[in-house]
């Protein structure tokens, strides 16, 4: 079965870095767009970031763009999200997932706070 696996996140000051990763497991990684996401306290879970199959291609939501910036590797099965120049509403619950969508995992949480 689909299996997710999210890690990386702590706690931050304003304008530091964090990198997640997401190893997945239970299907063909390679061949599956993958995204990540995120969820702010009491809102609702937003799209944050897109790679391609083969990693050549990748999209950010308008908020994050020239900040974070997604990468896979497909002899892993993982795929990254690096973050700097973090900001407090960067805060909140990130989780990966592949287009079509498969199981959630548990998600890692970033908290961005001096």
């Amino acid at each position: 079965q689909v299996q997710l696996v999210e890690s990386g996140g702590g706690l931050v000051q304003p304008g530091g870095s964090l990198r997640l990763s997401c190893a997945a497991s239970g299907f063909t990684f390679r061949i599956y767009v993958m995204n990540w996401y995120r969820q702010a306290p009491g809102k609702e879970r937003e799209l944050v970031a897109t790679i391609s199959s083969a990693g050549g291609s990748t999209n950010y939501v308008d908020s994050v763009k020239g900040r974070f910036t997604i990468s896979r590797d497909n002899t892993k099965s993982t795929v990254y999200l690096q973050m700097n120049s973090l900001k407090p509403e960067d805060t909140g619950v990130y989780y990966c997932n592949r287009r079509p969508l498969g199981a959630w995992g548990q998600g890692t949480l970033v908290t961005v706070s001096s």
